[in-house]
């Protein structure tokens, strides 16, 4: 719930500084109206570059690729007493 309220507040502040934008005539009212364009698109930039962050920094486990090792062999030979036939092998 508190995320949302974030949002939403956020969304609100947004408007409000664009509307304001717009009432005051500061800003060209041509790049005024595309305002909402230019804050998708560096939302999507934003995104994108956290992502790709995220998959530079993927943390490795040796330990947990252990065990995983481990969990498969059992699988493997469990599979192998019942008489399915599961790989190379």
């Amino acid at each position: 719930m508190k995320h949302i309220v974030k949002m939403l507040s956020l969304l609100v502040a947004i408007s409000a500084l664009w509307i304001g934008l717009l009432q005051a005539a500061i800003v060209p009212r041509g790049h005024t109206w595309l305002l909402p364009i230019y804050f998708i698109v560096s939302l999507g930039c934003y995104g994108l570059l956290m992502v790709g962050t995220g998959l530079m920094q993927f943390p490795t486990c040796p330990q947990e690729a252990l065990l995983l090792h481990k969990d498969i062999a059992e699988a493997k030979d469990f599979f192998k007493h019942k008489g399915v036939h599961v790989g190379s092998d």
